[in-house]
């Protein structure tokens, strides 16, 4: 079955499909909810949680908000790229650009160090959450690559393996 829009004989544009799907809708106001929580949170009930601290979960305090902080913002990056490159908003090469800052690498969960124990609970929620969409961003983006259009298309794909054979029996090249 083709979609009206698509000629027959191409492939199917995955991203365009998908960023324009209920999930990816989903998943960008999750991402983008958490994002706008936890800017709420640690600009007010989250400077009055710290200062309940002492220095060691201060510091946890610190490096836990920082980690999540960093987390969201790629996330957001990945969220609002897919979005601009679904759009037409960004050509193929600014795309290709904008990815490469884009690091959605695990950034991990709360860490053992001293102080953590004395992590706030909607801090700790937060991080929860924002790994666990971390976790499914990581999925989506592997599907989109892994179903990605690839650029050059040979016209015969046995072409390819008659080629290599001939090259390696001394034949054309």
């Amino acid at each position: 079955m083709t979609d009206e829009n698509q000629p027959a004989n191409l492939p199917v544009d995955f991203l365009t499909r998908f960023t324009q799907s209920e999930q990816f809708n989903d998943v960008f106001n999750q991402g983008m909810g958490l994002v706008e929580e936890t800017a709420n949170y640690l600009d007010g009930p989250g400077r009055k949680d710290a200062r309940l601290l002492d220095r060691h979960g201060s510091i946890a305090y610190a490096t836990e908000s920082m980690r999540l902080t960093t987390r969201l913002m790629q996330l957001a990056s990945w969220l609002l790229l897919q979005r601009a490159i679904s759009s037409g908003e960004l050509t193929v090469e600014a795309a290709q650009e904008e990815k490469k800052r884009i690091n959605l690498s695990e950034i991990g969960d709360i860490q053992e160090m001293s102080g953590a124990s004395q992590m706030p609970q909607a801090l700790q929620d937060l991080v929860n959450r924002s790994t666990r969409v971390h976790s499914r961003i990581i999925q989506l983006d592997k599907m989109i690559r892994d179903t990605a259009i690839p650029d050059e298309q040979p016209v015969n794909p046995i072409a390819n393996h008659l080629d290599r054979l001939a090259q390696a029996f001394g034949g054309r090249k």
